[in-house]
């Protein structure tokens, strides 16, 4: 060291000039270690500062950990739905517990008889032919059979009133009446409009069954939970088959988006929630057919629920940076292959430019600005070979100019802060953040299915958890009906009231002609089975 070496210049004896030695080399010390303090500090308190501003923008409402009276009644819908939803199942397997069920189910609850204030809307439903089956003499009307259905339109509650004469044969001693029309409940007094009306209310307007509840008795109508929840239980078998075919659907693509959101989930028994989450899987707005969003329920985030998922799909995947989805990318059996996400990593630097004012932060959004731009531009052609020539001649010469300032700027930046990390995000994951621009149909981020999601986690406010792990699945089956519906610029509500008409006598053969997609792309499924 030098001050060391200027002791040889002093006139001091040999012990002393030792001590002295000894003392300038311990300052020495304590000032090295000073510096090393004092950069650990800065580093914590730029990874605070970004904490910090990083929760102000987000800016999470209070929680509370206690239940309020509200909240375990909502476990009840979703236990009450849940039992539903076996009983739905059972009859699906075995036809002649149907009866037995029903019967047991309508002789617990108790139903309420229809108010009489509620307008009646007649259906008469004649029998095809006048004449006896049998014998062929003419029939007798000998009296009605009367059943009433509650259906609603918003705000307003009303009764069809299915009228079916019964006619009589007197030389054949037989009663000739038209069946009761088939429905998703068999049996039940919902109308498809009602069950419409509660399935899209608690899944697409967040509201829990018992705000439902109170809507209809301001109506003067008696709607129980118990009986909204066995509705929902039963709807949502019934619409199950639908997903499915969904699912298959989404997967015949070449190009994916994959995310996941955290949703709470009540333990039985003990008051407590759990973490569980719920995956989404979206089609490409780039690639031709329909666009859809699939949504899939577990009960973690591991990457094992992602793989069970996509099982052998091959393609494009586009993800953010979370490990569970590395598996996918790196196996030797049908490897996906990974994009990545450009809205991620200017996240890193619009989070560090809010923080500090950091000039290189604001000079990376600014080169980042300049592809979504592109984008922009290429948003208005129709032709993938016109949208690959736009890229080709302005975003690789944009992303070349990128990586050589991120490379340059990064050799500049000391390890371990937050601008080092924004850069290292980026560098790091370069080869799959620039395969978009060599294409004309890959997408540039994971928006579409950020957003896809976004309408639910703000209804997570309302309905703060899943009551059990089948009422996550029966929700994430509707919301990939009701979702992929408004992608398609349906009207959820309409649409589901249109499929409960049909279900009950629909053939599976013609599944697809039910699907939430546009009217362009079931025409032509229903031309290709020709």
């Amino acid at each position: 060291m030098k001050p060391l070496a200027h002791l040889d210049q002093l006139n001091l004896d040999a012990d002393t000039k030792q001590q002295v030695a000894g003392i300038v080399q311990t300052l020495l010390d304590q000032a090295q270690q000073a510096q090393q303090e004092i950069r650990a500090q800065e580093l914590k308190i730029q990874a605070l500062t970004m904490e910090l501003a990083h929760l102000r923008r987000i800016r999470f409402g209070k929680k509370n950990e206690s239940l309020s009276s509200i909240q375990p009644s909502l476990f009840e819908e979703s236990v009450l739905a849940d039992i539903a939803a076996v009983h739905a199942e059972i009859e699906q397997i075995d036809t002649t517990a149907k009866t037995a069920t029903n019967r047991s189910t309508r002789s617990r609850a108790g139903r309420q008889p229809l108010p009489d204030h509620l307008p009646r809307i007649e259906h008469r439903h004649e029998p095809a032919s006048c004449q006896c089956g049998q014998c062929g003499k003419a029939l007798v009307k000998i009296g009605e059979d009367v059943t009433e259905q509650l259906d609603v339109e918003p705000a307003r509650f009303f009764v069809h009133r299915h009228i079916r004469p019964q006619y009589a044969c007197k030389t054949c001693e037989t009663v000739t009446a038209e069946p009761v029309p088939p429905a998703v409940i068999d049996g039940g007094m919902a109308a498809p409009g009602l069950l419409a009306w509660v399935i899209s209310n608690k899944y697409l307007n967040h509201l829990p069954l018992y705000r439902l509840e109170q809507i209809a008795a301001r109506e003067q109508v008696t709607l129980s939970r118990s009986t909204l929840a066995e509705w929902v239980g039963r709807t949502g078998v019934a619409l199950q088959p639908l997903a499915d075919r969904l699912k298959w659907h989404l997967l015949q693509g070449n190009t994916l988006h994959a995310d996941e959101s955290p949703v709470a989930q009540q333990e039985p028994g003990n008051g407590k929630t759990r973490k569980a989450y719920l995956w989404a899987y979206r089609s490409n707005d780039l690639d031709p057919g329909p666009r859809i969003v699939v949504f899939d329920y577990q009960t973690s985030r591991s990457g094992r629920h992602a793989q069970n998922f996509l099982q052998n799909w091959q393609g494009h995947l586009q993800v953010d940076d979370y490990g569970g989805y590395k598996a996918l990318f790196s196996r030797t059996a049908s490897p996906c292959i990974e994009l990545a996400c450009w809205a991620h990593a200017r996240r890193r630097f619009f989070d560090l430019h809010q923080a500090n004012d950091s000039p290189m932060a604001f000079e990376a959004l600014q080169r980042i600005g300049e592809l979504y731009a592109v984008e922009a531009e290429a948003r208005q052609l129709d032709c993938v070979v016109a949208r690959q020539q736009l890229r080709k001649q302005k975003s690789l010469p944009i992303l070349d100019a990128l990586h050589d300032w991120l490379m340059q700027t990064r050799l500049q930046t000391a390890n371990g802060g937050a601008s080092a990390k924004a850069l290292d995000y980026t560098l790091k994951r370069w080869p799959s953040l620039v395969r978009y621009a060599h294409t004309g149909n890959l997408p540039i981020d994971n928006n579409p299915v950020e957003n896809s999601i976004r309408p639910i986690a703000v209804g997570k406010k309302n309905w703060l958890f899943t009551g059990s792990e089948r009422a996550g699945q029966r929700a994430a089956a509707i919301q990939t009906l009701l979702g992929t519906a408004q992608l398609n610029g349906l009207d959820p509500a309409a649409w589901l009231k249109d499929i409960l008409t049909k279900l009950p006598t629909w053939p599976n053969s013609r599944i697809d002609e039910l699907l939430p997609l546009t009217p362009e792309f079931i025409e032509a499924l229903k031309q290709e089975k020709l």
